[in-house]
């Protein structure tokens, strides 16, 4: 037999609602989901929640456990005192739906505006090589089961409603930051449009989207912050600045937020409807267009570092064979391990030194 549990649930819709408590039994090993379950088996059968996996991958179950951000199936009933009461409620940024239901839909909006991978042409999906370095500076960010906690966390729009329009938030940064890195991206444009376009510049890296990353990302030491430091090399360093305005010989460069014709650029709300910038945001039109004069959305930006190429501008296969299985081969059946020593153009630092 379990013991009891006071467990304090939001009841409500969209039109209010309030908290309401329940004595519910929890038995050895649960966590916060099962009581949910076993509320609405028994005492509240009509209570609206979300879920899916019940292993922590979907993303599914978020909610605010005792005031902090959590997934209800990763969160074990045993880090609680037994005399404690448990309060339960819906993620605080965003609209009721019913009971711990909410619409994150903007979410969903902020992912369609975030320009998708694009890669070379004329490489087919079959023909994308990438070293194993590349692979792992963005796999971490790869993780995210869009649970958008770190979204719900993130005071810019869980406290200013009005910045919804013109910011993506944490979880989209990352994506920013992931296709930035990818060697395979042919747009060059991805810091741009973090701060341009994303709202970049309004983060002030509190880390605390961090703080209740599920996945354990680094999203503000490992995304966010690199972003940032790399908008302010191209866009407020000295020599960045004289270089441009020499090359450019006092060319106005034209972006998504200036041009005006564009679809997808973002007005203020502000009397006077001006252009709205992620840089400034004093809704004034002449301050915002210069604002963004350090942009120039058509320049074709070469990366710092180009990888080597074969003689049809394709990256060759670099991978190293190794002594332990691992998951199938990225590379297709046809590729045999492991490759004769002569197929081998890549010299791992570590190559040489004995496996244990």
């Amino acid at each position: 037999m379990g013991t009891k549990r006071q467990f304090r649930i939001w009841r409500g819709d969209a039109e209010g609602g309030d908290l309401r408590d329940y004595t519910v039994e929890v038995n050895e090993g649960e966590v916060v989901l099962d009581v949910i379950h076993r509320l609405q088996a028994t005492d509240a059968p009509d209570l609206a929640c979300r879920w899916n996996c019940k292993a922590g991958k979907c993303g599914s179950c978020s909610m605010e456990i005792n005031g902090m951000p959590k997934l209800g199936c990763m969160t074990r009933m045993s880090t609680f005192e037994e005399n404690e009461t448990i309060t339960v409620t819906p993620l605080r940024t965003f609209p009721i739906i019913r009971d711990l239901v909410t619409d994150v839909s903007f979410n969903y909006e902020k992912a369609r505006e975030t320009p998708a991978f694009a890669p070379p042409a004329d490489l087919a999906p079959g023909d994308y090589r990438m070293q194993q370095v590349d692979v792992e500076r963005s796999q971490e960010f790869r993780k995210c089961i869009e649970c958008f906690l770190c979204q719900n966390v993130c005071h810019v729009i869980r406290d200013h409603d009005e910045n919804k329009q013109a910011f993506s938030g944490p979880r989209y940064f990352i994506r920013a930051a992931e296709l930035d890195m990818h060697p395979l991206d042919t747009r060059t444009d991805r810091k741009d449009y973090a701060q341009t376009e994303q709202g970049l510049g309004f983060c002030n890296i509190t880390k605390c989207c961090t703080e209740v990353c599920p996945e354990h990302i680094k999203i503000t030491d490992n995304g966010i912050i690199p972003m940032k430091e790399r908008v302010v090399d191209r866009r407020y360093d000295p020599l960045v600045w004289l270089g441009s305005k020499i090359f450019r010989r006092g060319q106005v460069p034209q972006t998504s937020v200036t041009s005006g014709h564009s679809p997808g650029a973002v007005r203020s709300s502000a009397a006077g409807g001006g252009v709205h910038s992620h840089a400034g945001g004093s809704h004034d039109a002449q301050a915002e267009v210069q604002a963004q004069q350090g942009v120039n959305w058509h320049r074709e930006v070469p990366h710092p570092t180009a990888p080597a190429v074969d003689a049809s501008g394709k990256l060759p296969l670099t991978e190293l064979t190794f002594d332990r299985a691992a998951a199938p081969s990225p590379f297709g059946d046809d590729v045999t391990f492991p490759l004769p020593p002569e197929h081998l153009n890549f010299a791992h630092p570590d190559q040489d030194k004995p496996h244990h």
